[in-house]
């Protein structure tokens, strides 16, 4: 391959290795890892500890660049800089950047391979915790390379930590640098990520490939690419429907792609936590495939109680990021069990007592764990021609305001509710925490182009013959005045996906409201839950005008329309 020399020769690694996806390679990689003490391994089978440096601990957008030649493409919600310009950079970055270090190539599918839906990647990194993460996250290996070789288009994906090492010079346990620079090229579909080696900045398959490039591939082709959950829900007769669901990371996604129902004869299957590739086939039905092969959860909050299921899924074959290490060589975080254990070695590697002022795991702390491990895993979450879609649910964490859940009355309301998703700021993302932004489908970080096209692009989805999934808004995270959450969530949450899935099939009545359909009643405990604050709502509604102003005359009109006829209603 042409462009392995010449990366070779431009970043000048000690040597190339060029990936077979065996299991071999990654017994090879995490011995290799564990001797210089970048890994620690664990009680749990085949479970590994990894802790990074603690300037590099979560996604970095403010280093996210799409480059294209028109800045139009881009829009006022990413960052531009012209192709040539990033590509000088960019070799002035990787120029040497590999010294003393092995290159590793890694091909990858994103999708089950040979599936009409599958795309291939091919990753260059210096990084064997990529190695690693790649193996559990993507199908790599021989077989990717395969398609690749017979003609397969691919995503190449350049990443260095950038620290390359001297001869002799011993390497630090996470290497990393201060300058940071993840940079999209839609048109030549490639990725270079340069300066961390944490997760979607460094995993190319995961958001840089999976949605940063794939939604221009997908804008450009007709489909979908989204940062979405895909869970089945079966009811009490047998009848299943499957759901895609929106939310900002750290936001629940897991927990509901793993839900345990509350509801006697209500089952939940998970295909996927976090990546959604939708089509419509011939018969206009919206099928949707998990390109991911692997979770790479947020640990913070997972316990036995809030997600029994992801508890099982990683009893054994994980990677931990950045959680407390226990005394016995276990792990633990904040959330996992009601009492901490006496002793600890926090995630900065220091020692943690109960007493400590300051957190044992990371916020932003990551599991990544095999798909096939997943206890509830759907019996088609492997079909290469993707699960059916009837429902598509957006959710933000708001704790005032948002109603527990409301239904679209048409396509172009729902495409609205996407629009104007807004959720108080989490830890996933470097920056404050808790404070309320817009992140239109919880596409933000991730849209590849100008996010007005992006809201054009799902509005021109709807076309007859089309069997187009109902659309839903959800909010679990309301609190009462004295700050506690007003809805138990998790389990129950089954409850508000039950009134859908009847929805879908029209048993059920609805109220209608200018913001949408809303439950009769669930029971008296949620009315306040279900109550529309109209001076409320009036006052967001001009924050959306404010927002949707950025994007000017390119808006789509069509949801300024539907917002017009919201506030109409309200008034």
């Amino acid at each position: 391959m042409k462009f392995v020399e010449e990366i070779k020769a431009l970043c000048l690694p000690d040597k190339v290795v060029i990936c077979d996806g065996s299991v071999e390679e990654f017994q090879k990689i995490t011995e290799m890892m564990c001797r210089n003490k970048s890994l620690i391994r664990l009680k749990r089978e085949g479970s590994f500890y990894a802790r990074t440096d603690p300037d590099d601990v979560a996604r970095n957008e403010e280093c996210v660049f799409i480059c294209t030649d028109d800045e139009d493409d881009v829009g006022p919600t990413n960052h531009w800089v012209a192709p040539q310009e990033m590509k000088k950079r960019l070799h002035q970055l990787f120029r040497g950047c590999m010294k003393g270090r092995t290159m590793y190539v890694i091909p990858y599918s994103m999708g089950v391979i040979g599936s009409p839906m599958a795309k291939y990647g091919i990753e260059i990194t210096d990084s064997p915790y990529v190695v690693i993460n790649m193996h559990i996250m993507t199908r790599m290996g021989v077989a990717a390379l395969n398609e690749i070789e017979k003609g397969a288009k691919f995503c190449l994906g350049v990443h260095s930590v950038g620290r390359p090492l001297e001869e002799g010079e011993v390497d630090v346990f996470w290497p990393c640098c201060d300058e940071k620079v993840i940079a999209h090229f839609p048109k030549t579909k490639e990725v270079w990520s340069f300066g961390s080696g944490y997760g979607g900045n460094a995993l190319i398959g995961k958001k840089c490939f999976a949605l940063r490039i794939a939604s221009t591939m997908a804008r450009d082709e007709g489909w979908m690419a989204e940062h979405m959950l895909i869970m089945g829900v079966t009811n009490p007769q047998g009848v299943k429907k499957y759901f895609a669901a929106s939310f900002p990371s750290s936001c629940g996604k897991t927990n509901l792609a793993m839900m345990k129902s509350s509801l006697p004869g209500w089952d939940v299957t998970c295909v996927g936590d976090d990546i959604a590739w939708m089509k419509f086939d011939e018969e206009g039905v919206l099928r949707a495939i998990n390109p991911e092969n692997g979770f790479f959860g947020v640990a913070p909050g997972t316990s036995l109680k809030t997600n029994p299921s992801a508890m099982r899924l990683i009893e054994k074959n994980t990677i931990f990021t950045n959680v407390a290490l226990s005394d016995d060589g276990d792990v633990w975080w904040e959330g996992m069990t009601e009492k901490p254990p006496a002793s600890l070695t926090d995630w900065r590697g220091n020692p943690w007592t109960p007493e400590s002022h300051t957190l044992a795991a990371h916020p932003n702390s990551r599991f990544t764990a095999p798909v096939d491990q997943c206890p509830v895993l759907d019996d088609r979450a492997f079909d290469p021609e993707g699960v059916p879609i009837e429902g598509i649910i957006f959710g933000g964490r708001r704790s005032t305001l948002q109603p527990l859940v409301v239904q679209a009355k048409n396509w172009q309301q729902g495409v609205l509710f996407g629009a104007g998703l807004t959720s108080e700021t989490t830890a996933a993302a470097k920056g404050a925490v808790g404070q309320l932004r817009h992140d239109p489908f919880a596409m933000l970080p991730f849209c590849g182009y100008n996010m007005a096209h992006y809201f054009s692009h799902w509005l021109s989805l709807e076309k007859p013959g089309r069997k187009m999934p109902q659309i839903f808004s959800v909010n679990w995270f309301r609190k009462d005045r004295e700050g506690k959450f007003l809805w138990p969530g998790f389990g129950e949450n089954i409850r508000v996906i039950k009134w859908m899935f009847e929805r879908i099939e029209e048993k059920v009545p609805a109220k209608d409201e200018a913001i949408g359909y809303l439950p009769v009643t669930l029971d008296t405990a949620v009315e306040k839950l279900l109550t529309v604050d109209r001076l409320g709502y009036l006052d967001n509604i001009q924050q959306e005008r404010e927002y949707f102003s950025l994007f000017g005359d390119q808006m789509p009109k069509e949801l300024m329309r539907e917002l017009d006829e919201m506030e109409k209603g309200l008034s």
